[in-house]
């Protein structure tokens, strides 16, 4: 039997995190490639450390982007890159967005992928790699994710936001935070404790970060929800002036359970940001979460975890895997028909479906890929609720 009664944490860190700074950059150079071209192929992996930006990866766009000869336009992936830690936030002394040095080591798309990925002839678009993606939705939130990576992806965003807004002048970028949840007969009942760490000015003292931080802490929770005042940890080593780039260094794609569901639910391993939506590594994770959330909307599951499967060049998934651990109200084989049946899960069934030539990446870099509202560009389409009916219907 499931356990019922337990404790659950997991984390979020905000955009100023210098993995996070790498997974926004990387997405901005596939929202300007797509923008472009919605047919670009990008492959785009960037590490940052004190004032260095380092962008590698493949390529294959426009002529605004990538010259005649296959070569990549290096000051416009520059400029594309200063722009998103501008955006950020970062003018300080060991990362700054006009003096940090960059190097840019794109290059062209390798033609053994390509002829895998391409449609020719009659053959379909095929996937941009092998490898397996999970989908979940559970009942514990409005937004049908697990309760304590949504509550800590909140808490975060409410601090950036007052700090972009110029309301919290002495936060800086980089900030974590991590939730952990008293779980009673499988539901959430109380924060056992809270954990923030945010960068600060030099000015102010531990104490006062606690204070800045208490309110927006006491919004995202339910009425009741605090920890006791000895499980509220902010800022626990005491001091945190260096941060960012200039603190740690970054690497795209290091916070993949950060951007799924904080450890709740399984994760194939691949990450998202720097891929264009061939990559089924990114654009299968969305459709499982798609399929997962309208199931738990629908009402026939309260928790539903869905895995699809994929090899390089073949477009059709290898393996459609439905589990709704005990909660569901219909067949599970059947409800794995029936959801193949209202999408087709080809990297171009896919693609199409959900609108994924966009330029919507940037947005999903930091604060999860799950769990937001969608868009009226597009933006986090999947998560839409748009196959409730249907899925009702096929069991009427």
């Amino acid at each position: 039997m499931a356990k019922t009664d337990y404790v659950f944490t997991s984390e979020s860190v905000s955009e100023g995190h210098p993995d996070k700074v790498c997974d926004r950059i990387s997405d901005s150079v596939v929202d300007a490639f797509l923008a472009a071209d919605p047919y670009s192929r990008v492959a785009c992996e960037t590490l940052v450390t004190t004032n260095r930006i380092v962008i590698a990866g493949e390529v294959r766009g426009p002529r605004s982007l990538v010259d005649k000869s296959g070569k990549v336009k290096k000051e416009k992936i520059e400029a594309l890159a200063r722009r998103a830690v501008k955006e950020i936030g970062y003018e300080q002394k060991g990362f700054h967005w006009k003096t940090a040095k960059t190097t840019i080591l794109l290059h062209g798309q390798s033609a053994d992928i390509a002829q895998g990925v391409d449609a020719a002839g009659n053959k379909d678009e095929g996937a941009g790699d092998q490898g397996l993606m999970f989908g979940y939705a559970c009942d514990e939130t409005p937004e049908l994710m697990p309760a304590p990576i949504q509550y800590a992806h909140c808490i975060l965003r409410l601090l950036s936001e007052a700090r972009h807004s110029g309301r919290e002048k002495m936060l800086g970028p980089d900030a974590k935070s991590q939730v952990t949840l008293q779980y009673s007969k499988g539901r959430p009942v109380r924060a056992t404790a809270i954990v923030v760490s945010t960068q600060h000015s030099d000015k102010i003292d531990q104490d006062d970060v606690r204070e800045i931080v208490r309110p927006y802490v006491k919004k995202v929770l339910p009425d009741g929800w605090m920890p006791p005042e000895d499980q509220f940890y902010v800022n626990p080593t005491g001091r945190f002036v260096i941060g960012g780039p200039d603190g740690d260094s970054g690497l795209t794609g290091r916070k993949i359970i950060v951007d799924t569901y904080g450890g709740a639910a399984p994760h194939g391993g691949g990450a998202f940001s720097g891929k264009d939506p061939t990559k089924v590594d990114r654009s299968a994770a969305y459709a499982a979460r798609y399929l997962a959330k309208n199931v738990v909307g629908a009402g026939v599951a309260q928790r539903c975890t869905i895995q699809v499967a994929y090899a390089i060049g073949v477009s059709h998934p290898l393996s459609v895997y439905v589990d709704t651990h005990g909660t569901g109200k219909v067949d599970e084989d059947k409800l794995s028909r029936v959801l193949q049946q209202l999408v087709n899960l080809s990297p171009r069934g896919i693609r199409e479906h959900l609108g994924l030539n966009k330029p919507i990446y940037a947005r999903t870099s930091s604060y999860g890929h799950f769990g937001r509202a969608p868009e009226a560009d597009g933006g986090f389409s999947w998560e839409r609720l748009d196959l409730v009916k249907d899925i009702r219907s096929a069991f009427a």
